[in-house]
């Protein structure tokens, strides 16, 4: 088959296409048939080593932890799934078995990484759920316990989190803020932000206060500017830096990091959802598999609105 793999972490010239072996799917494992694989800015940071002290890698590696495709086969005790079946799946960021990633022709998963792909949806349009759909549902309900009513401020909010967790916090019933540059405020209006921020133009800690809960897309001066837009005692989720306990203390709020793992049930509701046009995904732009160095490197560039899909079938 042919797939997308690095032999050694550097930057986006490190991604080589390249013909392997097809994987065989081992006990409670699928062997799904790709059609299309959304790239996630995590990608890079893998790829360039950034995250090798706690996800140490089998080289060469094949890159990728969300798809949508069809079921090939199935391991022994699969009980959920048969061939032909139609899935998504958000693989476990240690997809390290058989060096199955989803930029390939064929991936390796397990039925705790998969659901049955959205009926309202076509292949490219539902691989991008896996990771940044399952990112924000998780981080807004189960890690920050987000309640209708409440006030979040949801950073970089065009983004491939961002588009989800906007549209699920007000599906919820909570008061939204969303920031993003100048060409992107109609676009939060549309998902349903209450209060656009421009964040080039306004210091969002002027118009963000006393919110229930930060996601923190950004860290750095970022996060370190959001402790202030907290009320007492509310919450600051980072998907991208651990925030400071001491910091939390001091201005009497909670603070944890997001880290993502697996969930069939989760990805099950937001099928659900999306299914029931309550929710929309957003397609920046369709490339080939053979392309994947270039959509890493318009990921890396940022500004892109929703997610940039990899095209596989």
């Amino acid at each position: 088959m042919k797939a997308i793999r690095f032999h050694n972490y550097g930057g986006p010239e490190v991604l080589r296409l390249e013909d392997i072996p097809r994987p065989v799917p081992g006990p409670g494992e699928l062997l799904i048939k790709v059609h299309a694989a959304s790239v996630n800015p995590v990608d890079g940071a893998v790829r360039q080593g950034y995250m090798q002290q706690f996800l140490p890698l089998k080289l060469p590696f094949v890159p990728g932890w969300d798809l949508s495709g069809v079921v090939e086969t199935i391991g022994a005790g699969v009980g959920k799934f048969k061939a032909g079946d139609e899935v998504i799946a958000a693989l476990a960021l240690d997809h390290n078995r058989n060096g199955s990633g989803s930029y390939a022709e064929y991936s390796i998963v397990t039925e705790e990484e998969t659901a049955a792909k959205p009926r309202t949806l076509d292949h490219v349009q539902a691989s991008t759920i896996g990771v940044a759909g399952l990112t924000a549902w998780r981080a807004l309900f189960e890690t920050a316990q987000l309640a209708a009513g409440q006030k979040v401020l949801i950073h970089r909010a065009a983004g491939g989190v961002g588009t989800f967790a906007v549209q699920f916090a007000h599906w919820k019933g909570a008061h939204v803020l969303g920031t993003a540059s100048a060409e992107n405020q109609e676009f939060l209006r549309q998902l349903g932000v209450d209060q656009p921020i421009d964040y080039k133009k306004t210091r969002f800690e002027d118009i963000a206060r006393y919110v229930d809960v930060v996601l923190d897309t950004f860290g750095g001066e970022v996060q370190e500017r959001s402790w202030k837009t907290l009320r007492k005692g509310g919450i600051l989720v980072s998907l991208v830096a651990p925030p400071a306990a001491d910091q939390a203390a001091r201005h009497g709020v909670r603070a944890t990091m997001h880290y993502n793992s697996p969930s069939a049930a989760a990805l099950a509701e937001i099928v659900k959802l999306l299914d029931s046009g309550r929710c929309k995904v957003f397609v920046d732009k369709v490339l080939p598999l053979a392309e994947a160095r270039r959509a890493q490197e318009m990921v890396a560039a940022g500004h892109v609105r929703g997610k940039i899909v990899l095209k596989v079938v």
